[in-house]
């Protein structure tokens, strides 16, 4: 039972939460039945219907509503008495800078991806509030305690970088279903749909133009009075079978691969017409969402392998309806998960190109989860992590803490628990957010332009929003509202410099010093110039090292598990990633709650050897992973993470 003391504390204090989706739901119900009086919520989105599964404070018709703010309409109907003020706006928004956090006693995370998590833990660190973090996926869970000087912060343990392919893979030798989806969404659905003027990797010139001097007109661009049918039937003809003979054209790529098997529309649906279920050209469109390819040409389940003939039928009867009823949009697509009829001309056309190179078909529901990157949440495991979220916040408000704990929630029981608390890490002196360790930064410098910088290290892998470089006393490269034209014509101009032609140039020895003035971060960077990069391995052409976890010793006898088998018999580690991309915490199950886990400790804890789910259905049986499979598999709409197992010798 909470003394007064406690209650008071909890009732007087001011407390900033980050995200109303899943977790955000169940934690703003925990916080105001726990007594909490004045809360604040930030979130960016609005309400979709495929979140009324699980963030029960949201009806049907709230949908498009602001989440934070329909959280707390809901929430005052059974405490009206509480103060909540809601921000339907980006947590990376100017106006919650250092000031604006320093007013909390304690911020909650129920965020859904890296860079936001990276921004709020800053803000904390520089505004010294503690955070607890948090993040689910299926049955895995975790919630940790972040408190400046004394646990590590959030970014103290290196990151895993979302998995990434070659070009030439995605674009020439497909040998994964992963690969046809992203060539699906990135380069076809991209050039059909999106900005015109944008580059892309796909072959754009016509047969009829392969062999002439001329300039080849791109062979995406609808012809004047050509007819639909017409035009889908020669980008159909175009992508998936000159493509695919040019591609075969190169007798060195096939030496020791199985050749792919052009595929034209002739020979798969011959002369017929696709038959829709009603008029297209008829019909309101006023509900876009509803439209549906498979329904038009009658499918119904969406777990079903559509044939190579019917995946051919929905491509083709998707792309018409794009123009017939969504002609205005043209130009200015991307891909959505949540856009039906963009699933299903992605699932259609991966699942055509995968035919093609002797890969197994997907069902639509698979192919949506691989394109979209989902893994279904489960409500209760929600409830669980937004009431271990409430205890942890009740224990920094009270400054216990000696009783901190990082808590994950297991699928399996593992020492006969399914809630593992470990007491928290302290902070890693190699961490450059919370210690600011120097790294550095191998990189051509007679090649690279600053911008590469900006946009691949500083943006990309320090995740600074308002970066300011200087070489000394030089000021590279600065953003802002208040620069007047010339600096910003002087910073444009140094941006497409290569490093070593800068006013100041930056050269092998170099140390350049990065701040982001929002989140009161400085980073120094030591350059070290580099003449050549693997493009397979280092496909940026510039490697960071210098922000590593402690090393470990290699054990011979450790072993993985895949994902789906039990390991609740044998002392194993629990990895559970946080976001799009992007947290591995390792729980050791032989480390008793009770066990203080300090710096020192991390040498005996294994902290590598991670088994990742592949890029299937996650019901599905996991397939046997290639020694660098690292694709990633992560939550749908709210939180992400990636699992792995892994067992140690007893």
């Amino acid at each position: 039972m909470a003394s007064e003391e406690q209650l008071n504390g909890v009732k007087g204090s001011k407390v900033l939460m980050v995200g109303a989706g899943g977790i955000g739901c169940e934690l703003l119900k925990t916080l105001v039945l726990s007594g909490f009086q004045d809360i604040h919520i930030i979130d960016m989105d609005t309400i979709e219907v495929s979140n009324l599964n699980r963030q029960f404070l949201f009806r049907q018709f709230h949908v498009g509503q602001s989440k934070a703010k329909v959280a707390r309409d809901a929430v005052l109907k059974f405490r009206p008495h509480i103060k909540i003020t809601p921000y339907h706006a980006n947590v990376k928004d100017p106006d919650f800078n250092v000031d604006f956090f320093k007013q909390f006693n304690v911020v909650l995370n129920g965020l859904d991806n890296l860079d936001a998590r990276r921004h709020v833990n800053r803000l904390c660190l520089a505004a010294d509030v503690p955070l607890v973090e948090s993040g689910t996926t299926g049955f895995l869970g975790q919630v940790t305690v972040h408190v400046k000087g004394k646990t590590e912060c959030y970014e103290c343990q290196p990151k895993p970088a979302p998995k990434s392919y070659p070009v030439c893979t995605i674009t020439s030798t497909p040998s994964k279903f992963v690969h046809c989806i992203v060539w699906a969404k990135d380069l076809l659905f991209a050039k059909l749909f999106g900005d015109k003027n944008q580059e892309n990797d796909l072959n754009v010139r016509s047969s009829d133009a392969a062999g002439s001097s001329e300039p080849a007109e791109d062979v995406f661009e609808r012809k004047t009075d050509e007819k639909i049918e017409q035009y889908g039937r020669r980008i159909f003809d175009h992508v998936f079978g000159y493509n695919i003979e040019v591609a075969l054209s190169n007798e060195e790529t096939w030496k020791n691969r199985n050749r792919p098997k052009p595929i034209y529309s002739r020979d798969v649906l011959s002369d017929e017409l696709i038959q829709p279920n009603g008029d297209v050209e008829k019909g309101t469109t006023d509900d876009l969402a509803s439209l549906s390819a498979m329904t038009s040409i009658g499918l119904k389940n969406p777990q079903e392998i559509w044939s190579l003939k019917e995946n051919s039928k929905v491509f083709l009867e998707a792309l018409k309806l794009f123009f017939v009823k969504r002609e205005k949009d043209i130009g200015n697509l991307s891909f959505d998960k949540d856009d039906q009829l963009a699933v299903e001309l992605v699932t259609a056309a991966a699942n055509i190109r995968a035919a093609s190179f002797g890969i197994p078909l997907h069902s639509l529901f698979e192919a949506k989860g691989i394109a979209g990157n989902i893994v279904h949440a489960v409500a209760t495991t929600n409830a669980v992590i937004a009431g271990l979220i409430v205890i942890e916040a009740i224990k920094v408000l009270q400054r216990d803490a000696s009783n901190y704990r990082m808590t994950y929630c297991l699928e399996h029981p593992s020492r006969k628990m399914l809630l593992m608390p470990v007491e928290p890490f302290e902070p890693n002196k190699s961490c450059y957010v919370c210690s600011e360790t120097p790294l550095s930064l191998e990189i051509n410098t007679h090649r690279s332009k600053l911008r590469d910088f900006v946009e691949k290290i500083v943006k990309a892998k320090l995740g600074m929003n308002f970066p300011l470089i200087m070489h000394g006393s030089a000021l590279l490269y600065e953003v802002g509202d208040d620069l007047d034209e010339d600096m910003v014509a002087n910073y444009a101009a140094n941006l497409e410099k290569v490093l070593s032609e800068l006013p100041s140039p930056v050269k092998n020895g170099t140390i350049l010093t990065v701040e982001d003035l929002q989140q009161e971060l400085v980073c120094n960077i030591n350059i070290k110039h580099r003449e050549e990069f693997d493009e397979e391995k280092e496909p940026d052409g510039m490697l960071l090292s210098g922000w590593t976890q402690a090393t470990q010793p290699e054990n011979e006898n450790a072993k993985s598990v895949g994902n789906g088998e039990s390991a609740s018999d044998a002392s194993h580690v629990v990895a559970v990633e946080l976001e799009e991309n992007n947290e591995i915490v390792e729980v050791p199950a032989e480390i008793p709650a009770a066990k203080k886990r300090k710096s020192s400790d991390l040498l005996e804890d294994p902290r590598s050897s991670i088994t990742r789910i592949p890029e299937t259905n996650y019901n599905k049986k996991v397939e046997e992973l290639d020694e660098d499979d690292e694709d990633l598999v992560m939550l749908d709409d709210d939180e992400v993470l990636e699992i792995g197992k892994r067992i140690k010798s007893q």
